[in-house]
């Protein structure tokens, strides 16, 4: 069944759409019941079997969303990105169109007025998050996680980063974070700031030659962006979803970051003996064996990293909860300090060496 863009013979807005999409009838395979999420970026509409991405129409320092062709082209990419670790998934695009009776209809004739990307609904049970939450991951299951994408970063020819850039990226980064996580209005401890900066930017200068040989070895590729364990179906094999398919910068990474980010969501939310299964099993698979300390600078890196990402949720006024968001850019902190403390030792014995 069709519906109105709204009571106008002109464009239908976003709100048009996506009140059309809330409706189980205007879907072909007529769901019982629609389910609508929004992100900052898109609106996601779940269906029994289905979910159906709608990208807005926005434009960011790091994203353009903004005209029909750059969101026709960035589904697209989200498409070819993501089959790269869940072929199965990912089903196709889909034209949401106008009839020129002014009817919003999926895969109908008209004008097409914007693109969806469908997938095949993920089991939620099966979730890495929710397996966590449960107190019900084994040990094998967290193992077959970290030699799957053992086997796809293996595959994956390197990105071609220069050590320069490379270098200059997390130094660039680094201060990034911590200008944005020091401003007085997030009232973020600036002591515990101070320590975790400090010892984050100390590592990076004591530690060039370690970066240097990640990427004289060929270890930065172009990878997943956003390996988080709300992105992670855990089954025969493991699906992998939502890659950060809009800006390939983010995705040019050293594994062993995409790892680390990992297993320090993981300790997030309670479960730290994720991460050593994960990065053995990734050793066992690739033969990359990268020192300890450089963990511990990742999980440090992007702990921060999502401190601050939490604290711009603050700033959204479509985004209620202050309080919860700066509680939880505070724990980010906080669990940064832990590896932080890490480095720390690190470069003590490293000094006391030399």
């Amino acid at each position: 069944m069709a519906a109105r863009a709204g009571d106008r013979r002109t464009q239908p807005t976003l709100q048009d759409k996506i009140a059309f999409l809330r409706r189980p009838e205007s879907y072909p395979e007529r769901p019982r019941s629609v389910e609508p999420r929004e992100t900052h970026m898109s609106w996601v509409f779940l269906t029994d079997a289905h979910a159906y991405k709608l990208k807005k129409p926005v434009r960011t320092d790091f994203l353009d969303f903004s005209t029909l062709e750059a969101r026709r082209r960035d589904c697209e990419a989200e498409l070819r990105l993501n089959r790269r670790l869940a072929p199965k998934i990912y089903l196709g695009i889909v034209a949401l169109t106008l009839s020129p009776d002014g009817m919003l209809r999926l895969r109908g004739e008209g004008e097409i007025v914007d693109w969806l990307v469908r997938m095949r609904r993920l089991p939620p049970v099966r979730m890495l998050d929710r397996l966590i939450a449960d107190g019900s991951l084994l040990d094998e299951e967290i193992h077959a996680i970290g030699t799957c994408l053992g086997r796809f970063y293996r595959e994956l020819p390197p990105a071609g980063v220069t050590a320069h850039d490379y270098l200059t990226r997390f130094a660039r980064d680094l201060h990034g974070n911590f200008r944005a996580l020091a401003k007085p209005k997030y009232r973020m401890p600036q002591e515990l700031l101070r320590r975790v900066s400090t010892a984050q930017l100390a590592f990076l200068r004591t530690h060039i030659e370690l970066f240097r040989g990640r990427v004289r070895e060929g270890r930065i590729v172009e990878g997943h962006g956003d390996l988080r364990p709300e992105h992670i179906c855990v089954g025969a094999p493991p699906v992998f979803i939502d890659c950060l398919e809009f800006n390939r910068a983010f995705r040019l990474i050293d594994p062993l970051e995409e790892l680390g980010f990992l297993a320090m969501e993981c300790e997030f939310l309670g479960a730290p003996e994720v991460g050593p299964v994960l990065i053995e099993a990734y050793g066992g698979a690739t033969g990359d064996r990268a020192p300890e300390e450089l963990i511990d600078f990742y999980k440090a890196y992007r702990a921060c990293l999502r401190a601050k990402l939490s604290l711009w949720h603050i700033t959204d006024p479509e985004a209620p909860g202050a309080a919860r968001w700066r509680d939880k850019a505070l724990r980010y902190l906080c669990l940064s300090e832990i590896f932080a403390r890490a480095l720390n030792h690190r470069i003590w014995i490293t000094r006391a060496a030399s």
